[in-house]
This record gives structure tokens, sequence and C-alpha cells, in this order.
């Protein structure tokens, strides 16, 4: 029995009420200063995730080459619809809808295999540094090919959920906009620690969702804090982003101030980018008791103290 579960049913045990009257908003204030800590220790494990990107550089490579990979991925998927079609857009309307959704979920299965590839061995640099062992660009690559194969089955599950998703999206009109929208939020929560799950616990895609789902359980309020904290991160950083861009389009050229803009906003989505996995895998290592001593070790026992 959890903390929580505890206080309320003391609460409930109490006898008299004037004290359940004196108890409760006790009980209600500890609730509240839980639920806030756990945002601030998001906000702190957030921070320290930057700390580890800044002493280990080369990880930033990761989230470039898949967003170079997707760039490539995209490219060569419009280059063979526009060839399929004699290179005419009125023809991309002529094709059946069972040929659409096939495109579609292909398109999916490469998407999400390039990103969790990607993010499996920025995942497993980031625990090499934990453990105090060298990291590599190399070794990062070679965990992921070992993984090759988890990773290609968790790709085709997670497109074969999109397709479905994209099926009810279009033939559902304004309720299936609104099914997907709250699905899509329920998805994105319960995978947001697929990436270690399934590089290192062999798990089938299923079985991987619902361990992601069951760490998110646990820890939610950190996740929370930290999915706030990285968004206004990068709300704030594309923000002043705007004055140099700004100033160098109205005193150089508009073309050098929108090409200043769009390098940055670039670069400020891939140290972001990196920073989430790095949070994600350090969340993740501690749970399963692996050392994250290169993680501000007293922070990281404070954060992650297990449950009572």
């Amino acid at each position: 029995m959890d903390w929580k579960t505890r206080r309320i049913v003391l609460f409930c045990c109490i006898p008299d009420r004037e004290y359940r009257s004196k108890a409760g908003p006790f009980i209600i204030k500890q609730l509240h200063m839980n639920f806030f800590t756990r945002l601030s220790n998001g906000w702190q494990i957030a921070l320290n995730s930057f700390a580890v990107l800044k002493e280990n550089k080369q990880l930033i490579l990761f989230p470039i080459l898949s967003g170079i990979s997707m760039i490539l991925v995209i490219s060569s998927f419009a280059i063979a619809l526009f060839a399929a079609s004699g290179w005419d857009t009125d023809n991309l309307e002529q094709y059946g809808t069972v040929t659409n959704y096939l495109v579609l979920f292909v398109y999916y299965v490469v998407n999400y295999f390039v990103i969790v590839f990607f993010n499996t061995a920025l995942v497993h640099c980031t625990h090499l540094y934990f453990k105090g062992e060298e990291v590599t660009i190399g070794k990062g690559i070679r965990f992921s090919m070992s993984r090759i194969g988890v990773i290609f089955s968790w790709a085709v599950f997670a497109a074969t959920v999109g397709t479905l998703l994209r099926l009810l999206q279009d033939n559902l009109g304004w309720l299936g906009k609104i099914i997907t929208g709250l699905i899509g939020i329920v998805w994105s929560v319960t995978t947001f620690f697929v990436v270690p799950v399934i590089a290192y616990e062999n798990l089938g895609p299923i079985a991987a969702f619902k361990r992601s789902a069951t760490l998110m359980k646990e820890k939610w309020g950190e996740s929370l804090g930290a999915t706030f904290s990285f968004g206004i991160v990068q709300l704030l950083a594309i923000f002043l982003l705007v004055i140099p861009s700004g100033l160098a389009g109205y005193f150089i050229h508009p073309v050098v101030g929108i090409v200043l803009f769009i390098l940055g906003v670039f670069t400020i989505l891939v140290v972001m980018s990196a920073a989430r996995v790095i949070f994600v895998s350090a969340v993740y290592h501690n749970i399963n008791g692996d050392p994250v001593k290169h993680f501000n070790q007293e922070l990281a026992d404070h954060l992650f103290e297990p449950k009572k």
C-alpha cells in the first residue's frame, strides 16, 4: 500500500467528525505538496539532462542523423508518389483507398523505425555515460544494430496503430478527429518509456507497450514536470531567437534573417530532442536500479526515492 492509500484509509477510519474535519485539509495539503514536489523534481531532472548533454556534445549527432534521415525518407516517398502519378498532382487522387493506406502504413513503418533506431542509440550512450564508460557514436549505432529486430517489430506495431487512427479520422468526420486526438494523447503518454524498454528488456511490441505504461504510472509526476519544463525552455529559446533573426533580416537582408531563424529553430529542436531522450534514459535506468552516478547521484537518489 503506497503512502497516499495509507493516508486516505487512515482518514476514513477516524471516527470523530471534528478530527476528520481537521485532518482533511492536512491530507489534501500533503497530496498537493507531493504533486508540486514531483513537478519540481521533473524540472530538476530536465536541467540535469542538459548538463549531461553539455558534457557529451557528440550525443547531439543522433537527433541530427534522425532528422536528416527523415528528410530523406519524406523526399523519397514524395518523389516516388509524383513519379508514379506521371508528375501530375491531379493523378494523385486517382489511387484507391487501399493503396493510399498501404503507402501510409509503409511510411509510418520507416518513420518509426528511423526515430526509434537513433533514440535507442542515444539511450545506450547515456547509459554508458551513467556507468562512467567511454561514450562514442559508434557504440550507440552498433547497439541499435544489435536490437534491429525488436526495433522493426515496434515500428510495425506503431505503424499499425497510426494507420488505424488515420482510418478512423478519415471515416468518422469530426467525431473521428476527437477520438483519434484523445487516443493520440494516451498513446504518447503510455509509450513515453518504450525506447529503453525495447532496448534492454527484449520484449515484444505489446509487452513493451504495457511495460512503458507501468513505468509511466510510477513516474507520471516527474514526466509531466519535465515535459512542461522542456516545453517552456523550447518556447523561450525560440522567442529569444526571433530578436537576432529579426535584426539580421532588417540590417543585412531578409533572406539572412530567415535562414538564421530556420537554422536556429533546427538547432533548438535537436537539442531539446536529445535532452528529452536523456531524461527518459535517466528515469528508466534509476527505476531499474542501474547506476546514474554521473547524473548528479545525490539529486537522483532524492528524486527517484522508491515507493514504500
